[in-house]
Formats: structure tokens, C-alpha cells, sequence
């Protein structure tokens, strides 16, 4: 499940700036990617019931970093550093 949350956000990130017709360094793509993974940590939380809540809390933790850390890497360096993604400064 792990490896779905990270594919997933750098697909999603991808996908999303396609459809707002931006570049991966704009804020808008990583935002609504946040907010999409924020509902589906909410929903989770809401309609899974784990026996410790302590430890779903844990989970949907991990699942969020998880999903957010790739395209908040691949936003950074698009923004601080394009010349690493072929394009020149």
C-alpha cells in the first residue's frame, strides 16, 4: 500500500498539472494534490475502524508523508533548480 501512496501522488502531481496547464513547480498541482490526499486520510479515518486509534492515527500519517514527499521533492527542485529537469536557467 505503501508504494501505491508514493506512485500515486507523483502520477496525481503529474496529472494535475497537465489538466491545470501549469508546470510542477507552480503551488496549484502540489496544493490540490494535499487537499485530495487530505480527504482520503479523512474518509479513511472516518469509515475505517482500526482497534487502536492511536495506531490508525500513525498510519494515516505515514500515508500522507508518504504520498506528499516525492512531488514536494519534484516541486522544489523544479523551482529552485530546473536544470537538473533538463531545463535551462
Amino acid at each position: 500500500m505503501d508504494t501505491l501512496h508514493v506512485l500515486g501522488g507523483v502520477i496525481l502531481q503529474l496529472v494535475l498539472a497537465l489538466l491545470l496547464r501549469t508546470s510542477i513547480a507552480s503551488w496549484r498541482p502540489w496544493t490540490v494534490l494535499l487537499l485530495l490526499e487530505l480527504a482520503n486520510e479523512t474518509y479513511d479515518l472516518w469509515f475505517e475502524r482500526w482497534p487502536s486509534l492511536p495506531m490508525q492515527l500513525v498510519e494515516g500519517l505515514r500515508d500522507l508523508i508518504g504520498t506528499m514527499l516525492l512531488p514536494t521533492l519534484l516541486m522544489l527542485v523544479a523551482r529552485r533548480r530546473p536544470w537538473l529537469l533538463g531545463e535551462r536557467a
